[in-house]
Formats: C-alpha cells, structure tokens, sequence
C-alpha cells in the first residue's frame, strides 16, 4: 500500500509532538466547562488532586476562560482547599484582572473573542500529609450569574527549586 509508510510517518510525528507536549513539572491540570458560558454563584466547580511529596513545594494556578462579552475587568473567585486531615488554611479571595482596567484591552491568550488566562494563585504551596486534595473554586462578583466566564480550571506543579522562598 502506498499509504502505509505516509500513514507511519504521520504517528510518528504526533507521537513526537505528543512527547514534547508532556510537562515534566504538572502534577495535576484540570478544566470544567461552564454550562451555557455563564458562571453562576451556585456553581462551586470542585478539583481532587494527589500529592505524595510533601517535601517538595507546589505552584498552584487558576485557569479562566472568557469571552470578551464579559461585562467586568476583572473576576473575583473564592478558593477553600482541604487536604486528608481537613481545612489547609483559610479560605482566600483572590482578584484575577482578566482585561486592562482603562482601555477594555484583553489580557491572557485568545483568537477571536476567546481569552485564556493562568493565574499563579498559591505560590510554593507546602502540603503537609501526602494524599488527597480537594479545591473548591466560587466567583465571589456581585453578580449572581456571570456571563462569558466559559470555563475554570486549576493546575499544580512542582516549584523550582531556584525559587525564592514566600
């Protein structure tokens, strides 16, 4: 068959990409799609995450995807984060500026109206127990339903060891 050796070259390459693509330092990355492309103050997206290192510190970042009909410069989102013996520390609130607050300019990464942003959130996080994790995010606007906000996420990786200590 003439197309076989084609056919082999083409999964040979995106096996290659899909190699190269693989990041060494995510320990966990997870998105949720948001029904209708709206985030409603009832929606408490929840993500479990294993951690067995505990001598090694974590970044952990909030993913947001929008569309630029989002009314607000910026979103605000709740986190609560418990481990295997219970609450790790309190509660935080955190200010994410998803457009530049005088000219409406989107920030993060987009084609057409679609932007994608990564907020580092718990730099070098110490989890004390190795075992399941468990972050619940909540939009914490004045708004009770916010649309254009399509999707949230969360990701956690290894900190670099260079990284000045918080």
């Amino acid at each position: 068959m003439p197309f076989q050796p084609l056919l082999r070259g083409a999964l040979g390459a995106l096996l290659l990409l899909a190699t190269a693509a693989c990041d060494g330092n995510r320990v966990y990355e997870t998105n949720e799609d948001l029904p209708d492309y709206a985030w409603s103050v009832q929606q408490k997206p929840a993500f479990q995450f294993e951690i067995q290192d505990t001598t090694q510190r974590y970044n952990v970042y909030f993913n947001v995807r929008n569309a630029s009909m989002y009314g607000y410069y910026n979103l605000y989102v709740k986190h609560t984060l418990t481990g295997p013996n219970g609450p790790v520390g309190k509660p935080l609130l955190h200010q994410m500026i998803l457009m530049d607050p005088k000219t409406g300019e989107p920030h993060g990464n987009g084609t057409g109206d679609i932007f994608d942003h990564q907020f580092l959130a718990l730099p070098r996080q110490r989890f004390a127990r190795p075992g399941t994790y468990r972050l619940v995010l909540e939009q914490y606007m004045r708004q009770d339903v916010l649309p254009g906000i399509m999707a949230v996420g969360v990701r956690v990786e290894k900190a670099p060891a260079g990284d000045a200590e918080k």
